[in-house]
């Protein structure tokens, strides 16, 4: 930050700036929540059919500058080109569902039970109002997405606040949804301070409902400063996530490690829910653990505008410092890395390029078992049985995805996965899949990986009221 009112966005590998944004002032903070409650009162009013009909439109303008989309994405935090692409594949596979969804989920329900027959129940659906919505800089377009669609088709009015490391990621969402024809000032971004994001706009009464997706100290005082301000408003919190897999004694073993590999490292391991633990049945140990390391030691870090780079830097030079600091202080107190950072020469103090590093002879008194890594980094633990496993699994103050890993076609291990979806302590549990998210399902997390929910026919309950109706058809 070169000036007060001036945001700047480093390259976390060239370590360079790569753009710049005006950030807006308090008064002119204040003139943007005015113009959203006004548009907002004009959008309610469309019909839905209409607004719809707009988000489809949305649909074929965001794909039309997917390239551009996906070199933002690289340049600005890093992730490699080769993949960046996939970003807007998804984002497009969320919007299409929860538009698909919207006249379904957002129409009257008219209540059977009643206590007379004179008398006519139905539940309506309102938006809220006015909808803020602070993105992240990991997936700066999936994260929107899951928020944006489901606000504006519900007749919200949307205030989009951008990570500074990804700030074109709201703009090219404002640009394509006005080539749409969505009505001006309806959708707005926000390039804020981190003060004024909380000391005003958390706090503002016109401010309806916020998301937030981020860190759980973000999350924290988010919710602190929403609490703090006059009336109340509605938070959802997308946080943190300490992610387990369990690799059963039945499971595929080269199936799961080249899928849980994918799930420890795309991104750099800068996912919510990307795999930061693995507990491996004793039995199959000793493979796994080699089958792992071989694949993880195949990736290619370094520029994440070449083609050929399969692991990119992490989000900044602090962040890789901290990630070595999790990696060493393990290493001291008896972990063994199979896989670590010797055998990539890119990946030297001082820059944001961290080598994928794989862990054994961990515990659970290790901080890197325990706390967030955020970076391409995972630590195996050998366990005995399928109770060994899940208590460690929920052994976390987190609680966003887990993943079993076992045979499908084996009823008894079905049935033993259903026995961990009963009892894991998080949102979302797969049976052979990880770190993936499905717009069909919600999305959400137990303790401190959040609160609210997102996606699926439940994410358009979190940004709308219900309204009873009640009317006496016989007098």
């Amino acid at each position: 930050m070169s000036n007060v009112n001036i945001q700047t966005t480093i390259s976390p590998y060239t370590q360079q700036p790569v753009c710049t944004r005006p950030l807006l002032s308090e008064k002119q903070l204040d003139t943007v929540i005015a113009e959203a409650v006004k548009a907002q009162k004009s959008w309610k009013k469309v019909p839905l059919e209409d607004r719809i009909a707009i988000a489809e439109k949305w649909l074929v303008e965001y794909e039309k500058i997917g390239d551009l989309i996906a070199e933002d994405i690289s340049t600005q935090m890093g992730r490699p080109i080769g993949s960046s692409k996939g970003e807007v594949n998804g984002t497009l596979y969320r919007a299409r569902h929860l538009i698909k969804v919207a006249k379904e989920c957002l129409a009257p329900i008219p209540q059977t039970e009643s206590s007379s027959d004179a008398m006519k129940l139905t539940l309506i659906k309102q938006p809220l109002g006015v909808v803020a919505v602070l993105t992240p800089w990991n997936f700066p377009h999936m994260c929107t997405v899951n928020s944006v669609i489901p606000a504006i088709l519900s007749g919200n009015a949307v205030l989009l606040k951008p990570a500074p490391q990804t700030p074109s990621s709201a703009e090219r969402f404002l640009e394509t949804f006005t080539s749409a024809g969505l009505p001006d000032k309806v959708l707005q971004v926000l390039h804020l301070t981190q003060d004024l994001t909380l000391s005003h706009l958390a706090t503002d009464t016109r401010i309806d409902f916020i998301n937030f997706t981020g860190s759980v100290a973000g999350g924290r005082a988010v919710a602190r400063a929403a609490a703090g301000g006059d009336g109340f408003k509605g938070v959802g919190l997308e946080l943190g996530g300490k992610d387990p897999a369990y690799v059963r004694e039945d499971a595929d073993v080269g199936y799961s490690a080249e899928n849980l590999v994918d799930g420890a490292m795309f991104n750099s391991g800068q996912s919510c829910c990307s795999i930061e633990r693995i507990y491996c049945h004793a039995a199959i140990y000793d493979e796994f653990v080699k089958k792992f390391a071989e694949i993880a030691g195949g990736y290619k870090l370094g520029d994440p505008s070449r083609k050929e780079t399969t692991l990119g830097p992490v989000v900044s030079v602090a962040s890789a410092a901290r990630i070595r600091k999790q990696i060493k202080d393990a290493v001291s107190a008896g972990a063994k890395a199979v896989v670590d950072e010797s055998a990539f020469p890119e990946a030297k103090e001082g820059t944001a390029l961290v080598g994928p590093t794989v862990l054994v002879n961990v515990d659970h008194k290790m901080e890197v078992m325990m706390e967030e890594t955020f970076g391409p980094v995972v630590g195996i633990m050998k366990v005995e049985s399928d109770e060994e496993a899940l208590s460690l699994m929920n052994d976390s103050p987190y609680g966003l995805t887990a993943s079993i890993w076992t045979d499908p076609k084996n009823p008894s291990s079905i049935a033993a996965f259903q026995h961990f979806t009963e009892e894991l302590e998080c949102g979302t549990v797969y049976m052979n899949r990880a770190d993936a998210l499905e717009p069909s399902l919600p999305w959400s997390g137990w303790k401190d990986s959040g609160r609210g929910i997102s996606l699926s026919a439940l994410g358009y309950d979190q940004v709308t009221r219900t309204k009873g109706v009640m009317m006496r058809m016989e007098l």
